[in-house]
């Protein structure tokens, strides 16, 4: 009896820290592979402040383009060892356009290579976005990006090889990747109902770029425009999430994030 009492105080106690959102070692790690910044998103603790840790590295790319991506991809597989070694018993790949750039069948070598180079589950993340957007069952998709031209068209054909039809597909016509902070809420909400709005008959929105700051504008968009939303930094850290057997849930920030 006396053993029983004290391991109830024990998880009494251990329920009190977590609500104070201190980190317990007993807690899973997250480990995120960051194109850019090696700094957590603040994305991650506003969407799970409690019962998951989270780590990052960066691979310092310098441009959104073919040339920028093939730079850095020697990097992916030490970064994602050094987050194992760290602790991760997950690995997600942050960057859409790194991972779809050379079609779905690459996405999903570079996948195997996360998950031999970690020792540990990993998923992309576009990976997380193409499951995202199965998870409802719609095919038809108007795409807004953070891109040129040239990478919309690699997405394109990435979404294609992967099952969807896209509608119709713009982009803000980044490159640069510091260029990225320039992107309002304001500005990146009107330009996906503008894109959306182009193609009333796609089935749902998909807006492609981890560093677009998405997460606020989930839930807007969709009552806007009547059709799920998926984006790549929510939904990646979704993805990720579940990996590490939690649910991923998040209250209202969209149909996805709320299943």
């Amino acid at each position: 009896m006396h053993s029983r009492r004290d391991a109830l105080k024990l998880a009494l106690a251990s329920a009190v820290g977590g609500s104070a959102g201190a980190a317990s070692p007993a807690q899973p790690l997250l480990g995120l592979v960051m194109p850019v910044d090696p700094a957590v998103p603040p994305e991650a603790r506003t969407m799970y402040p409690h019962g998951i840790r989270f780590e990052a590295t960066g691979l310092d790319l310098k441009t959104m383009t073919p040339q920028g991506y093939d730079a850095v991809l020697e990097r992916i597989a030490p970064a994602a060892q050094a987050l194992h070694r760290q602790g991760a018993s997950a690995v997600v790949l942050m960057g859409t356009s790194l991972s779809f750039y050379k079609g779905a069948a690459f996405n999903r070598e570079l996948t195997q290579r996360l998950r031999e180079s970690s020792g540990c589950p990993a998923v992309t993340m576009s990976t997380a976005v193409a499951e995202g957007l199965r998870s409802f069952g719609v095919r038809r998709l108007a795409v807004a990006t953070a891109y040129d031209d040239e990478v919309n068209q690699r997405l394109r054909v990435f979404l294609h090889e992967e099952g969807f039809a896209v509608e119709t597909i713009r982009g803000l016509g980044v490159e640069k990747v510091g260029d990225i902070f320039n992107v309002t809420q304001e500005g990146l909400l009107r330009f996906s109902v503008e894109v959306f709005e182009s193609a009333r008959q796609s089935e749902a929105l998909l807006i492609s770029c981890g560093g677009l700051r998405t997460l606020d504008l989930l839930a807007p968009l969709e009552r806007r425009c009547g059709v799920p939303v998926v984006s790549s930094l929510p939904h990646a850290l979704r993805a990720g999430v579940r990996l590490l057997g939690a649910s991923g849930h998040v209250a209202d920030h969209g149909r996805l994030l709320a299943m």
